[in-house]
């Protein structure tokens, strides 16, 4: 939380510092101009004895624009700023459009710390259902906040890196994170611990940004977060028949709700994913209770919830 407090004003801080003594389960510091400061933990929410000012707000703004808004100009187009740490600051207030399209937020009233989770070694138990000489073209379905990323995250360290202990040899990744949520980078450098392999491009469309790494880094295996528009689905099957293994994350309840997409049809119709990982977030984030096949059989000799 070092590089989130370096952005709070010090009341803010303070109160924070009263209130908690273990910061491992925040999940989000929700902070909104003439509102109590809200704390998601555990998907729990609480509300501390402070109401954010405008002052608060503007000295907020300015740590994260490093007193110069012109430097978040990108940022304040796509409604984010990602942070060192890798923490994404979501931001609202009044839209500002041009021709149609959005121009930037000004006035911001309302800021969303969504506090960035490295967990390395959180795939390791999932290794033998993805990979069989070969990584398997494998989807993470779950719902908003169940731990899809953080997950994903891994698998892409564990693909750089490779598993000595299981034969597994390190080999090349390309990522593509739309939204600097995977590697969190700051300035195309990524915040996180994946090894020596992997290429980011950073805030980039998740199809062109397939099509790239296919053309251009020669990627082994390629991770996306959240797919689920018809270019992303002609994207990833254009990289499947081009030899390239993905791991892909996907909103959703179930594999059964999924199938149900109409944008995602193709995706099943060619039969392009081999593995399917049911991710949930009750009783907590990252609870995998469910992994099955292309025909959608269970993998896992027991239904037991396992993290």
């Amino acid at each position: 939380m070092e590089e989130v407090f370096n952005v709070l004003p010090s009341l803010i801080k303070d109160k924070l510092m009263i209130n908690f003594t273990d910061f491992n389960h925040v999940e989000e510091l929700r902070l909104r101009i003439g509102r109590p400061v809200e704390v998601i933990s555990d998907n729990h929410s609480i509300f501390l004895p402070y109401i954010l000012t405008e002052e608060d707000g503007e000295q907020i703004l300015g740590k994260l624009s490093q007193f110069s808004i012109y430097t978040i100009e990108e940022e304040l187009k796509k409604g984010y700023i990602t942070i060192k740490g890798g923490h994404r600051v979501g931001l609202a207030g009044r839209v500002v459009t041009e021709n149609g399209n959005v121009k930037m937020i000004r006035d911001i009233s309302s800021y969303n710390f969504r506090i960035a989770k490295e967990k390395v070694g959180i795939a390791s138990p999932f290794i033998k259902y993805v990979y069989e000489d070969r990584w398997k073209n494998t989807m993470l379905i779950g719902p908003p906040q169940a731990g899809k990323t953080t997950l994903l995250r891994d698998f892409a360290r564990v693909v750089s890196q490779g598993d000595r202990g299981r034969g597994i040899k390190p080999q090349k990744v390309g990522v593509v994170d739309e939204r600097s949520e995977i590697a969190g980078s700051v300035k195309g450098v990524p915040q996180y611990t994946f090894g020596e392999r992997i290429d980011v491009l950073d805030a980039c469309p998740k199809a062109e940004g397939m099509m790239m790494l296919v053309r251009s880094m020669s990627p082994h295996v390629i991770l996306v977060d959240e797919i689920g528009k018809k270019e992303d689905v002609d994207a990833i099957l254009e990289a499947i028949f081009a030899g390239v293994q993905l791991i892909v994350t996907v909103h959703g309840y179930s594999l059964s709700e999924i199938k149900k997409r109409p944008s995602l049809q193709p995706l099943f119709q060619h039969g392009g994913f081999d593995c399917f990982i049911e991710i949930s977030n009750h009783p907590h984030p990252g609870t995998v209770t469910d992994i099955k096949n292309r025909d959608s059989t269970s993998l896992l000799t027991s239904r037991v919830v396992r993290r």
